[in-house]
């Protein structure tokens, strides 16, 4: 098995428009969550909706980036794709180094082109008009990865996964064990989402989980998730090649692991989230000892958050209150099928780094929590973790259904 390391990273989000726009808001905990004004789609003058904040891309102009072509071809959600994997390829030189065909695309994306089927079946339901012809290929949740592998030139293996809060995680766990294995030699890998519609919003207002204020994890306080958009894409490739060219690398990707609670389709169970940890250090060989961080999924719902707390845990024991915590969702939001990529971005800066970034927007931790909760400033790697050796962070993702992915990465020094 091949030691596999990441060497490009890219990204379009509410906190940045690359990554060193999103890195300068990560460690200062600017927040991309604002208000939001009356949606266009909406009717009678109001929105009805009982929040007032989301966490969208700021002035994003397709235009700036894309042909004419593309950006009438594609949704929103595809065009973040692009233009996050154009930075992670520019950045590792990646085509450069290696044959079209032996770079493979993975990609998570939950929600497919929300706006584009919302506007079009509008268009039928009430006028009975004639929907866009390029309807179908704008709502794929797979066009992402089927537009960077033209964009770029890539004929490898090219595939989306769909599994809610989870995609990208599993995406990355995913394109982990394909580089690993000598099944791609290098690959493209995070997630993509733009759903921020006014029937997404009002759908999630229903489920009742939605901040009326701000997303604040693990806070006493907690009223809620705050929802985003965004795309987040790394670099995969062996840590030889990497070395043998000379390339800048980020970080060791180590383990994956993956659970399903078996248990509710929206009320997490702490079990499934422990197996998941579990089973990315057992991928990776390495022990609960050598754990120094933990980029918690932390929606900031009171079920979500106390869950996760009960199941690190369950996972690490007596060592669970010494690991130093944070979730990076008050800053971006929650975007679904792309927040675990915007996760593994943060957590792979925060060891290129060596400091951990802080769970913005918190007063006051949760006392239930019983967690090394990361407040007002980032912190040392290794200050609160237990010295040099625990170097190992982990990024979790725990989607509805149940539906547990893990991804373990290894500080690179």
């Amino acid at each position: 098995m091949k030691r596999v390391v990441i060497t490009g990273l890219g990204c379009i989000t509410p906190i940045g428009a690359n990554v060193p726009e999103f890195a300068a808001s990560l460690w200062a905990g600017r927040t991309g969550i604002a208000e939001f004004g009356r949606l266009p789609e909406a009717v009678e003058g109001q929105n009805g909706i009982r929040f007032n904040r989301m966490a969208s891309v700021p002035e994003f102009d397709p235009d700036q980036h894309l042909s004419t072509g593309v950006v009438t071809a594609t949704n929103r959600t595809t065009q973040f794709a692009i233009v996050a994997a154009r930075q992670a390829a520019a950045q590792s030189d990646l085509m450069r180094h290696y044959a079209p065909e032996d770079i493979a695309i993975i990609l998570g994306c939950s929600c497919g082109g929300r706006s584009s089927e919302e506007i079009e079946t509008a268009k039928l339901y009430y006028r009975n008009a004639r929907v866009h012809p390029l309807t179908v290929t704008r709502t794929m949740a797979s066009a992402g990865g089927s537009h960077i592998s033209i964009d770029l030139g890539i004929t490898g293996p090219v595939m989306n996964l769909s599994t809610a809060c989870a995609s990208s995680t599993h995406a990355l766990g995913t394109a982990f064990h394909m580089v690993r294995s000598g099944m791609s030699e290098a690959a493209i890998a995070g997630g993509h989402e733009a759903p921020l519609t006014f029937g997404f919003l009002r759908a999630w207002d229903s489920m009742r989980v939605v901040s009326p204020t701000s997303c604040r994890p693990f806070s006493a306080d907690r009223d809620g998730m705050t929802l985003g958009e965004g795309a987040a894409m790394l670099v995969l490739e062996s840590l030889d090649a990497a070395l043998a060219r000379g390339a800048k690398i980020f970080a060791e990707v180590v383990g994956f692991g993956m659970s399903a609670d078996a248990h509710h389709i929206t009320q997490p169970q702490s079990d499934g989230a422990a197996l998941a940890m579990k089973k990315a250090l057992k991928d990776a060989g390495a022990s609960p000892d050598e754990v120094g961080y933990i980029n918690a999924h932390g929606t900031g719902t009171q079920a979500n958050d106390a869950v996760e707390a009960a199941a690190i845990h369950k996972a690490f024991g007596d060592r669970a209150s010494q690991i130093p915590v944070s979730s990076t969702k008050s800053l971006h939001g929650h975007s679904i099928g792309a927040t675990g990529a915007l996760e593994a971005l943060a957590t792979v800066l925060a060891l290129d780094e060596g400091r951990l970034p802080f769970n913005a927007g918190v007063t006051a931790i949760d006392p239930g929590i019983k967690l090394d909760v990361i407040l007002n400033e980032p912190r040392p790697l290794h200050q609160s973790a237990g010295g040099p050796g625990r170097d190992i962070a982990l990024s979790n993702s725990l989607a509805f259904g149940g539906l547990n992915a893990v991804v373990a990465f290894r500080r690179y020094r």
